[in-house]
């Protein structure tokens, strides 16, 4: 039986505090990895770390190339796994990470897309979080661009009970918080030495690769759009940028994705590296991923010529 989901939408455009206060407050949160007491070896590595397990698997992976494009297919508790740990980054809920990433898809660079760099490279790498998008949060809205992921039950739930996402959050930090400490006390053996790695991990591991998985997303919003080489006519301004694919593990190779969006790689020369989807070909070899898409150039042999003479090769 189809289920009625009340979704809170937004009255009148403005500032979208509910954004701006957490971005704000982590951002302050990250600035205390400047205090000697705060840092630790220990807590770099996690940070770093932590950047490619919440933002390869949770955000790329999981949010971007299974759920906004279903480039490959997973078990339903891998997904729901996936998605929590995406969750962990504070880049929205499923639904409205897809939603908004397929508009971005269908509008890209006009006046309808959410995040274009023609409005401004601020508005493109976070200013458009900050403003209240009305038409954005209703159902109408989310039932057209993520009808399949509204349709999870897990998901749909996310939508009624937003502040659950806070509240995953809050607890992941603690258990690096208390991982710390269980850690410190153990090797150190003094309360104080433990209190401090309790504090290093939680500032490095959470609020400042918090941080990280932020930028280096919102980099593929505002400088692939504005800087790098471009392999194929796609309509719209995207490129592939060297730096963001490195950082973003394949992201960056952003025109080679507005080519082909559906495919799990967006892997076109040897040398554009993309290691998130070398971590689908993983799941796949362990069995646990199937319908993996790969590159159309791949699913079309006899179109090779043609893709190299788009791409100047």
């Amino acid at each position: 039986m189809a289920q009625t989901v009340t979704i809170w939408a937004e009255p009148r455009p403005g500032t979208h505090w509910e954004y701006l206060v957490p971005i704000l407050t982590v951002h302050l949160l990250a600035c205390l990895a400047f205090l000697p007491w705060c840092f630790s070896w220990s807590g770099v590595a996690l940070a770093v770390g932590g950047t490619v397990v919440f933002g390869t698997l949770g955000i790329n992976l999981c949010y971007h190339r299974l759920l906004a494009h279903r480039s490959l297919k997973v078990t339903e508790p891998l997904e729901r796994s996936l998605a929590t740990i995406a969750l962990c980054s504070l880049e929205d809920t499923p639904v409205r990470w897809v939603a908004n990433h397929r508009l971005h898809h269908v509008h890209s660079d006009d006046e309808r897309d959410p995040h274009s760099p023609r409005d401004g490279i601020a508005w493109s790498h976070a200013g458009w979080l900050f403003r209240r998008a009305p038409s954005r949060r209703t159902y109408a809205y989310f039932d057209k661009y993520a009808h399949d992921i509204l349709a999870d039950d897990y998901y749909r739930w996310l939508e009624r009970h937003p502040m659950a996402i806070v509240g995953i959050y809050l607890i992941h930090a603690a258990c690096f918080a208390a991982a710390g400490f269980a850690v410190g006390r153990l090797v150190g053996g003094d309360v104080n030495h433990a209190l401090q790695l309790a504090a290093s991990w939680l500032v490095w591991g959470v609020y400042v690769r918090t941080v990280l998985v932020w930028h280096t997303t919102w980099s593929v919003n505002s400088l692939t759009h504005l800087f790098g080489y471009r392999s194929y006519e796609t309509g719209e301004d995207s490129r592939n940028n060297w730096f963001v694919g490195l950082v973003a593990m394949g992201e960056g190779w952003h025109n080679n994705h507005h080519h082909d969006p559906a495919s799990a790689s967006v892997q076109h020369r040897w040398w554009e590296i993309d290691v998130t989807y070398y971590c689908i070909v993983l799941l796949e070899r362990l069995g646990m991923a199937t319908n993996v898409i790969r590159p159309r150039h791949l699913r079309h042999p006899g179109r090779a010529a043609q893709r190299r003479e788009e791409a100047g090769s």
